[in-house]
């Protein structure tokens, strides 16, 4: 697994994306709470909840 911090303008990390080996992303908050999920085979974005909420990567979005 890889994990990519995610900090705004002022270099503070506001999240993490982990990639999982069959390149499934799961995006957390900066206190590690799951926020969504990117599959790419499907090339669904979903909500913490498994709910479908878009079509693509909008994962930083939720953030």
């Amino acid at each position: 697994m890889t994990r990519h911090t995610l900090r705004d303008r002022n270099s503070h990390i506001i999240g993490y994306i982990d990639v999982d080996y069959d390149g499934r992303q799961t995006l957390k908050d900066r206190n590690y709470h799951i926020l969504g999920y990117y599959d790419p085979v499907r090339d669904e974005t979903q909500d913490r909840n498994y709910h479908v909420i878009a079509r693509g990567n909008i994962l930083t979005t939720l953030l």
